[in-house]
């Protein structure tokens, strides 16, 4: 059987050309094309009695979310695409956008498919005015709050046929599309969106959030398939998964959103069987570069039709994925690598004020990540009683984590400082350590510093449970010196608060024990606060439950001496 090509429709026309296809052209799984212009038209008809222009769209549904999207561009609405539905997202949305849709709280929904309010398709698409139709992106926020990118369709349609130029030939009309990005953001709107709609391909059947979803996907259907995926999941590939069925079907894999360590890169290799192609760029520029670690090592080669040149040292591209043709000034340094190809030589410091001393928070970070137990390591600035403080999240590779366990936190710690303090001023080193067992992230593999703000929010202390039963639990906390709870009390003699003490027995408690919700509290009894807690420290906790009075006792001691005890009673259950 001969693999025809794809038909090439570019963006404007992809309503055209589903209106005009048979109904047994797929268009996502068991979606066909008849379905998908139907529930366009029932997104279009809803869009165009809406008012306002802007309209934010969230849908994890890929081809609900295609249908919605091109629904409210032939309703003539701007497109506001929010890259999660986190709280500070949403109220940053609010001053984005005239109305919400789909997923989002209160969004708009049209009828469900079949019922009478569903009118049924629509066959009158005209093609649309590619200059005269936007939609709204952000950033990532990986080095600061997401910022807001108006892009014209034209835009997106240049950068989709420079895709299909450079990587078109890793696809056939049968090749599937397997992600596990969104396409909230550009990197997974073109790739999973955009662009298969743009080439006749039919979209993603839904995002693979773990890798066992990928393996199964490839075992239950082995044709060949294209993985679109990001440097955090290809960061994690365990060794016991049936890859084999994964290198039979997977013909190439996408990676962006973040350089991918070389390790990675050679681990996926022989996982899949397929040398990553990473490409480079960002929301602001569209595609810029590329490359295969296995072919191209370090060096990036210009997709086709991107220029670029270094300017003061600074990556310059111009680029039809951009809205004008004047020269943008990346925020990388680059350096030439011959036959047309550059290397990157890290992004602008990230400079911040502390204490009227300038300090790069990119100078911390490689200095972190050049310690020998470090695999990864982000910094932030949070909000501490002494003001703007640094805060540093490390991952520690196999050294650091035996090192850890063998040593504890506070000699860790201890020890990064130490290699900090010969590069970095004393002002600048971190007030607040979490160690994790990877660095948290969004669906496109970006940590944001949001993400790492709330990693130091953490209150409650790092818990082993030694025994439990129905009535009664015991446990060690390990009081680290970075909980939140220190904050103020006191500056140069930090203690644990009374009321953190209790709420730390609110908030363990239900881990072990049926007690009741925190908003049943009626009142302490007994309580006292024999001797302070301090930081670095670990602590014996003791529970017991009495179900007939309702009464949560707990204790508090450790080797020197008791801490706290009391008694917590509950209101009864309504009747």
């Amino acid at each position: 059987m001969v693999d025809r090509k794809p038909a090439w429709t570019g963006l404007g026309g992809v309503m055209v050309a589903l209106a005009g296809a048979a109904q047994t052209r797929a268009v996502a799984g068991a979606v066909d094309a008849r379905q998908f212009v139907a529930r366009a038209a029932a997104w279009r008809r809803l869009f165009a009695g809406a008012p306002g222009q802007r309209w934010a769209l969230y849908l994890d549904d890929t081809a609900e979310f295609a249908a919605a999207l091109f629904g409210a561009w032939h309703a003539g609405k701007h497109v506001v695409l929010p890259g999660d539905t986190r709280p500070e997202t949403l109220a940053a949305l609010r001053g984005q956008s005239d109305g919400w849709a789909g997923e989002l709280p209160d969004g708009l929904v049209p009828a469900a498919p079949g019922t009478d309010a569903d009118a049924g398709p629509d066959t009158n698409w005209p093609v649309l005015a590619t200059h005269d139709t936007w939609v709204t992106l952000f950033t990532s926020g990986s080095t600061g709050a997401p910022g807001a990118i108006d892009k014209r369709l034209a835009q997106l349609d240049a950068e989709v046929h420079t895709l299909q130029q450079a990587f078109g030939r890793h696809f056939g009309s049968e090749t599937r599309v397997l992600c596990t990005v969104s396409h909230q953001h550009i990197y997974g709107l073109l790739f999973t969106v955009l662009w298969p709609l743009a080439a006749g391909r039919p979209l993603p059947a839904a995002r693979l959030a773990f890798h066992e979803e990928l393996v199964a996907a490839c075992q239950e259907d082995g044709s060949a398939a294209v993985l679109v995926s990001s440097p955090a999941h290809l960061k994690r590939m365990p060794a016991g998964l049936d890859w084999p069925a994964v290198r039979g079907a997977v013909r190439a894999v996408f990676s962006s959103g973040g350089p991918l360590p070389p390790e990675a890169a050679a681990d996926a290799l022989r996982h899949l069987g397929q040398s990553p192609i990473e490409v480079f760029g960002s929301s602001e520029t569209g595609g810029i570069a590329w490359r295969q670690r296995a072919v191209h090592a370090d060096r990036w080669n210009a997709l086709p039709g991107i220029a670029w040149r270094l300017q003061d040292g600074y990556l310059a591209v111009r680029s039809p994925h951009l809205a004008d043709e004047s020269w943008y000034v990346c925020a990388d340094r680059a350096l030439p690598a011959g036959d047309d190809s550059f290397v990157l030589g890290g992004r602008a410091d990230r400079i911040v004020k502390i204490e009227e001393k300038r300090i790069s928070l990119t100078q911390i970070e490689q200095s972190l990540a050049a310690w020998p137990g470090v695999r990864e390591a982000r910094v932030v600035m949070v909000e501490l009683d002494v003001g703007m403080r640094v805060a540093a999240a490390v991952v520690l590779d196999d050294a650091g984590q035996a090192e850890l366990a063998a040593q504890g936190r506070g000699a860790v710690t201890a020890a990064l400082r130490r290699h900090l303090a010969a590069a970095i001023d004393p002002v600048a080193l971190p007030r607040r350590w979490a160690f994790l067992p990877a660095l948290p992230c969004n669906a496109q593999g970006k940590t944001t510093e949001a993400m790492l703000r709330e990693v130091f929010r953490r209150t409650v202390p790092d818990v082993r449970w030694l025994a439990s039963d129905a009535v009664s639990a015991t446990a060690t906390l390990h009081v680290a010196g970075d909980l939140a709870v220190f904050d103020g009390h006191f500056p140069g003699s930090p203690i644990v608060p009374g009321v953190a003490q209790v709420d730390w027995v609110m908030a363990l408690a239900p881990q072990k024990l049926d007690v009741p919700p925190p908003q049943r509290f009626a009142r302490l009894d007994t309580l006292k606060f024999q001797s302070v807690i301090r930081p670095d420290s670990d602590v014996h906790l003791a529970l017991t439950w009495q179900a007939d009075t309702r009464a949560l006792g707990f204790r508090l001691t450790s080797d020197a001496g008791p801490h706290a005890s009391g008694k917590i009673v509950f209101h009864p259950e309504a009747p």
